[in-house]
């Protein structure tokens, strides 16, 4: 995958196929530290100690279409080839953590992408999910959550205003900074 939202976004497709109801994304940016953080969080069923430790293995899956499985092997690839790092921790019954953090210098880190494009098409596909979005650059931060949102009126129009309100508060916490 080209940018790291779409890592995020293919990460939260697994988070609903393990039955999660609630699916948190975040973004931090550190500039200063050359950081960039990014995680999803979810409810979903939680894996057992056996498929945790060979959930990072491109051959390994737990569908029975097709026994490949490259989400959490691409999104780990991702972060350890910008010279950063790549954590999950799950417990069954309460849900998984997958962590990159990549160097924001590193060479071969990809773009960060649209993450305002990768939360409207989450919320439009699955209205019934609950999605929160924490996002931080450089100290300023600001979450986005379709909780308090009704499930009927978590429309296309509605994420279609979502990703309108996150791309503008993006973009006032980076001021004009460089894209990532």
């Amino acid at each position: 995958m080209r940018e790291i939202a779409l890592h995020m976004a293919d990460i939260a497709e697994n988070s609903l196929a393990a039955g999660a109801a609630r699916i948190k994304l975040s973004v931090m940016i550190d500039r200063a530290a050359d950081r960039l953080i990014t995680a999803i969080e979810d409810n979903g069923r939680g894996m057992d100690a056996d498929t945790l430790y060979r959930c990072t293995d491109p051959f390994m899956t737990t569908r029975t279409a097709r026994r490949v499985g490259l989400g959490i092997a691409l999104y780990k690839l991702s972060a350890e080839q910008s010279g950063g790092s790549f954590t999950i921790r799950s417990e069954q019954g309460r849900g998984t953590r997958a962590e990159a953090a990549y160097i924001i210098s590193g060479i071969d880190r990809a773009p960060l992408g649209s993450i305002a494009d990768t939360m409207a098409a989450l919320i439009a596909a699955n209205p019934e999910t609950d999605f929160t979005l924490e996002y931080a650059a450089d100290g300023k931060a600001f979450a986005f959550a379709t909780d308090t949102i009704p499930y009927n009126d978590r429309t296309p129009a509605f994420a279609a205003a979502a990703k309108k309100e996150i791309q503008q508060r993006i973009d006032e916490i980076n001021g004009g900074a460089e894209p990532i």
